[in-house]
């Protein structure tokens, strides 16, 4: 043993020491609630992704006349497409809602140095949503 072994200066190796890591299963997610809602949440992002893609591809066959919009609506009477946009109705749907639960934690909202109650914020939401929503099906359905 060298001196400057015997001090306590670290000993370098040429190979790198393993850590202990625990195991983790790749379905970890699924154990709370609160972590699937996560990640169901994140998944409905691709689904509202196209939700806006159709809504283009409606307006872009609008806009080249009854021909062409009638080709998209026949595509879209096909029973892989009413599946798949229920189910896209679906995740939207979950995905407005924890945005609407999850915007009192993300926008704070002050009147007279006082912080609005998350309940407030949140019940402002669906009001507006029930509101535009009514309108919309009345215009619609009148």
């Amino acid at each position: 043993m060298t001196p400057h072994e015997a001090k306590g200066a670290t000993q370098y190796t040429t190979y790198h020491p393993r850590w202990y890591r625990t195991r983790v299963s790749t379905y970890w997610w699924l154990g709370k609630w609160y972590y699937l809602k996560f990640v169901l949440r994140e998944l409905s992002s691709i689904f509202v992704a196209y939700f806006v893609v159709i809504t283009l591809l409606q307006i872009h066959s609008l806009s080249r006349g009854p021909e062409a919009y009638a080709r998209f609506e026949e595509r879209m009477r096909n029973p892989l497409m009413i599946a798949l946009d229920a189910i896209t109705f679906l995740f939207v749907l979950f995905h407005t809602i924890t945005w609407f639960n999850l915007a009192p934690r993300a926008m704070v909202v002050r009147l007279g140095g006082k912080r609005v109650s998350e309940i407030l914020i949140a019940g402002s939401n669906y009001v507006a949503w029930l509101v535009i929503s009514a309108s919309v099906a009345w215009f619609i359905l009148r």
